[in-house]
C-alpha cells in the first residue's frame, strides 16, 4: 500500500533520512525500530503528509503524495489512521465527542452512521461504559486505546502508531499490543508501529525495519533479526534483552531511550 522510494530528509543541515528505501504491506504489521533520532517517527509523518522529503518518492496506492498540494491530501490521509505519541486526544471533549468530532467535519454522514461508526470504535478500543468520560479522567492506557479507536473512524486500511506503548505498564502495554493484534487479526488492517522497544517487535509485528542513523539497515522476519552480522543491530539487541525479557517489557521513560 506504502513505498517510499530513495527518500533522504535533512533538518537544519543534518541528514535525518538516507535514500531510504521500503514497502509497506496491506494486512500485516510492520514495526520500525530504533534509538532516538534515528527518522522512525520521521517517516510516519511523511507517509501521511505532514512534512515532505528533500527528494525521493512517497506512495500511496501509487499516487505520490509528495507531489500533491495540500487540498487533495485528505483522502489519503482518511486510508491511514494516525496515533500520535501523545494522543493528540481533545481534553474538553469526552470520549464520545472525541471519537465523533472528524466525522462531523469532514464528511457528510447521516447521524446515524455517525453514531454506528463511534459505538463500534468504542467497543473495539474496549471502552464500553467510559463514553462520557473526559481524556483526563482515563488512564495512560485507556486515553491510548481511545486514540487508537479514533484512528478508525474513517475506515481505513492501515494504521500509524507512534510509540503506542511508551511510558506504560507492563499491563497496559499487553493491552495496547492485543489491540493493534486485532487491526490485522479482525478487521485485515496493516499497521505501522514505531516503537524502540525490542519486545513489542517479538510481540506482534509480522515483519520489522530497522534504522540507525537515518539509513535502513535491516528489513525482514523479527525471526531473522538475531541472524543480522550489522553492528548497531546486534549490539541494540544486547541492550534491549538486557534490560528486559519477552513480553515483560517494563517502561522506560523517553529519557532513558537508547
Amino acid at each position: 500500500m506504502i513505498e517510499l522510494r530513495n527518500v533522504s530528509l535533512s533538518f537544519g543541515g543534518k541528514k535525518v533520512l538516507k535514500d531510504i528505501s521500503l514497502c509497506i504491506p496491506d494486512g500485516k504489521i510492520t514495526a520500525i525500530l530504533g534509538p532516538s533520532g534515528s527518522g522512525k517517527s520521521t517517516i510516519l509523518k511523511l507517509m501521511i503528509g505532514l512534512i515532505r522529503p528533500d527528494g525521493g518518492e512517497i506512495l500511496v496506492d501509487k499516487v505520490d503524495v509528495v507531489k500533491l498540494p495540500e487540498s487533495k491530501l485528505f483522502p489519503i490521509r482518511k486510508q491511514m489512521g494516525m496515533v500520535f505519541q501523545g494522543n493528540a486526544l481533545f481534553d474538553s471533549l469526552t470520549v464520545l465527542e472525541n471519537l465523533g468530532f472528524f466525522l462531523g467535519e469532514n464528511l457528510s454522514l447521516p447521524e446515524s452512521e455517525i453514531n454506528e461508526r463511534v459505538r463500534n470504535a468504542i467497543t473495539f478500543a474496549g471502552l464500553d461504559g467510559y463514553e462520557n468520560e473526559l481524556p483526563d479522567s482515563l488512564s495512560g492506557g485507556m486515553q491510548k486505546r481511545l486514540a487508537i479507536g479514533r484512528a478508525l473512524i474513517f475506515d481505513p486500511r492501515m494504521v500509524l502508531l507512534d510509540e503506542p506503548t511508551v511510558g506504560l505498564d507492563p499491563i497496559s502495554s499487553k493491552k495496547i499490543l492485543d489491540v493493534i493484534a486485532k487491526l490485522r487479526e479482525e478487521r485485515g488492517l496493516g499497521a505501522v508501529m514505531v516503537t524502540h522497544t525490542i519486545a513489542d517487535v517479538f510481540a506482534i509485528a509480522d515483519r520489522v525495519i530497522v534504522l540507525y542513523e537515518g539509513m535502513l539497515v535491516f528489513d525482514d522476519e523479527p525471526a531473522k533479526l538475531h541472524a543480522s552480522d550489522h553492528a548497531f543491530v546486534e549490539s541494540f539487541l544486547i541492550e534491549q534483552e538486557s534490560h528486559s525479557t519477552p513480553h515483560n517489557n517494563k517502561a522506560r521513560s523517553p529519557e532513558t531511550m537508547s
